[in-house]
């Protein structure tokens, strides 16, 4: 019998042993993490770009009618209008050391008083210095030494997968943070400036006062403005935070709030030309086109030679298919820029011809 176990049992107690070991030295064991791994933490994300995130708090003083009462003289009843202040709460994004921050428009709409309360407990006045209604966004200045502006990141390089941070002042609690991804991107179609909307969808939580903030990558840098909860018109969710994340995009934030700087108002380039998805017939390829419906007269398309029924294949010679991603990098662009427009008109015949840029300022919007 111990010849037996000698035999059969130490082999298997060694195989044992050398298993363990390597379950050890591999970091399985009991699928636990390694001691030498990392652990997953945006701590140094959020530790950058907090200090850049501010509270905004506005005061509106309102004037409304007080129930009726008697004159004691005439015995008439008399109203008289009485006042009282509305306060609401935001966010904002410090984007220069000289005190310029990005918010949204909504978040200081009609305000009589302005006030920033920092990540350090400091606090100021601040001052508008321009708002955007078409992207629902706002510059204020406030005149603070020793501020952290925010790292500015590339949100043409978001990919929907991404994780993403929005820190803010919710409903009022301060400066917190919630995690999630980038949902989906060029979000449009909430806000009735279709042109102007190319939203970045996250599933990061956002309640109100959340708008104004900051959406960060886990590098901690500026992706986007979070600016609102699509709730499909359920206002009750939009106060629980229950809804679609939207933040404007980072790229798209600092070319607005550049020129409200600058100019005080956000001046974009106008070709004066209204398009729809050009649908061939059968016979035809489908050529990814757009056709041209309207055109203004003497407006920059008109004077170039674009007539109604003429189908856009190419602007700046880059195929064209949406017709509201083509309007919005014609905003982006200025009044004077030169743009090739490739088309084929009624007679079949391409043609190659170039728009001076007008100023959307100067004539109704398309």
């Amino acid at each position: 019998m111990q010849r037996i176990l000698s035999q059969y049992l130490w082999p298997a107690i060694t195989g044992l042993l050398i298993a363990l070991l390597i379950l050890e030295y591999t970091g399985w064991r009991a699928n636990t993490p390694h001691p030498n791994e990392p652990v997953a933490s945006y701590a140094t994300a959020v530790a950058k770009a907090t200090p850049s995130v501010v509270n905004i708090y506005t005061a509106k003083v309102v004037n409304e009618a007080a129930a009726p009462r008697a004159n004691r003289f005439s015995q008439l009843n008399r109203s008289y209008n009485q006042q009282r202040v509305e306060r609401s709460l935001g966010s904002g994004v410090i984007l220069s050391e000289d005190g310029i921050i990005l918010t949204n428009r909504h978040v200081i709409a009609d305000a009589d008083a302005i006030q920033v309360l920092l990540n350090d407990n400091r606090n100021a006045r601040a001052e508008l210095l321009g708002s955007d209604p078409a992207t629902d966004l706002a510059v204020l200045k406030i005149d603070l030494d020793q501020l952290s502006p925010a790292i500015i990141g590339d949100s043409n390089a978001a990919k929907v997968g991404d994780v993403v941070l929005a820190i803010g002042n919710p409903l009022g609690f301060g400066s917190s943070v919630t995690q999630g991804i980038i949902s989906a991107l060029g979000r449009y179609g909430f806000q009735g400036g279709a042109y102007y909307e190319d939203y970045i969808q996250t599933d990061a939580t956002i309640h109100m006062g959340n708008s104004g903030g900051a959406l960060i990558n886990a590098k901690g840098e500026l992706l986007g403005i979070n600016s609102l909860i699509y709730t499909g018109g359920n206002t009750a969710n939009a106060s629980a935070g229950i809804g679609i994340s939207l933040a404007i995009p980072i790229n798209l934030a600092t070319f607005v709030a550049q020129d409200l700087i600058d100019y005080g108002q956000v001046i974009r380039g106008w070709m004066g030309v209204s398009v729809q998805p050009f649908i061939p017939d059968t016979s035809q390829p489908n050529l990814g086109a757009l056709l041209v419906t309207q055109t203004v007269t003497n407006g920059p398309a008109d004077r170039a030679g674009i007539k109604p029924g003429d189908v856009i294949t190419a602007i700046n010679n880059e195929p064209v298919t949406d017709g509201r991603i083509a309007m919005h990098r014609i905003a982006l662009l200025r009044p004077g820029d030169i743009v090739s427009v490739t088309l084929i008109d009624e007679n079949e015949t391409t043609k190659a011809l170039n728009v001076v840029l007008g100023s959307l300022q100067q004539a109704p919007q398309n």
